[in-house]
């Protein structure tokens, strides 16, 4: 009897080549994939990464010896601009982000460098969650209608002023229905995943993941009505540049991708069909994600009342100072 021989398991590694404490972890992260049999997969044309991780043995080339469809997973070391770099990397696939925090704040990650050894054993098992996030697409049409431009986003889509001593003028459309029109710095448009970025800094609401939700924030509106908004997830948000406006505008997604914009042009954003995955390997709740990544007091907390009869030294549980949701 002929036996099957199982698919090789192709792991992308995403890190940012120049730090050293970024390649001293992907070469651990290599190693531990290398000796459970795994390829590891770099993204192509990042020769500074390859240079920096010479060595290590063979690696593959994504697009050139596996496609996106080949991937397993994504292992992302960095902070959220490399986890969003990642993001572009497999949209086209279904393998979930692995984010290892090597930066800051870093709030797509799901967990810290010194858990490394930990997470590689638990990927290697493939003991991890997969948690879909909402995407938006994003169109955009010049003053004749005519499409110029299309993409898509993970955190948000703004669209801003393109001269800082200039205010743009714009109408705010919800379901094909005007709401207001004003001048302003401009507009982020956020899912949930990006409410805890640009659009938390501009004043917007923070989403919790699992409320599909689209946010709404203009920037330094000359308006009385121009407060944050929250709509539902199958809303389309539109963003026309006033043909009065003086000068140009630009749209910019996650910071990655840009488009000028001229007057008369208009900016569609709707719920994507395709979800950005990540791998989840605990299930915390967001609140806790909240209090750690952004260091929120919580002393004093005592926790909900217990109908269970308790003594003066019995302790409240405490808020999780470790792990990650």
């Amino acid at each position: 009897m002929t036996g099957t021989t199982e698919r090789p398991r192709e792991i992308l590694v995403v890190a940012h080549a120049r730090r050293e404490d970024t390649v001293r972890a992907a070469r651990r992260v290599i190693a531990a994939l290398q000796a459970a049999g795994a390829r590891p997969v770099l993204p192509d044309g990042d020769d500074e990464l390859r240079d920096a991780l010479a060595g290590v043995g063979h690696l593959q080339t994504l697009g050139v010896d596996v496609t996106v469809d080949d991937l397993e997973l994504a292992i992302v070391l960095g902070g959220d601009g490399t986890i969003l770099r990642a993001a572009e990397l497999v949209r086209s696939g279904t393998a979930p982000i692995l984010g290892i925090n090597m930066g800051h704040v870093g709030f797509l990650a799901e967990i810290e460098a010194d858990v490394i050894d930990d997470a590689m054993r638990r990927v290697i098992d493939r003991d991890y969650d997969v948690e879909e996030r909402m995407t938006l697409a994003v169109d955009v049409t010049d003053a004749s209608g005519a499409r110029i431009y299309e993409t898509w986003a993970l955190n948000e889509a703004t669209v801003e002023k393109a001269a800082r001593e200039r205010m743009m003028e714009v109408i705010l459309e919800i379901d094909s229905r005007p709401l207001s029109s004003f001048g302003c710095d401009g507009v982020v448009i956020s899912t949930p995943t990006g409410s805890t970025a640009y659009n938390f800094s501009a004043g917007g609401p923070v989403i919790w993941p699992t409320v599909e939700a689209i946010a709404v924030v203009p920037l330094s509106a000359h308006a009385l009505f121009a407060r944050p908004l929250v709509v539902g997830p199958e809303a389309t948000v539109a963003i026309e540049v006033l043909a009065r406006t003086d000068g140009t505008g630009i749209l910019w997604c996650d910071g990655r991708r840009s488009h000028d914009l001229p007057p008369g042009a208009r900016v569609t954003a709707q719920r994507s069909p395709e979800p950005v995955r990540l791998a989840r390997l605990h299930p915390a709740p967001f609140t806790d994600r909240l209090v750690r990544k952004f260091q929120l007091p919580v002393a004093g907390w005592r926790g909900p009342a217990s109908t269970t009869p308790t003594g003066p030294e019995t302790a409240a549980p405490a808020v999780a100072e470790t792990g990650s949701a």
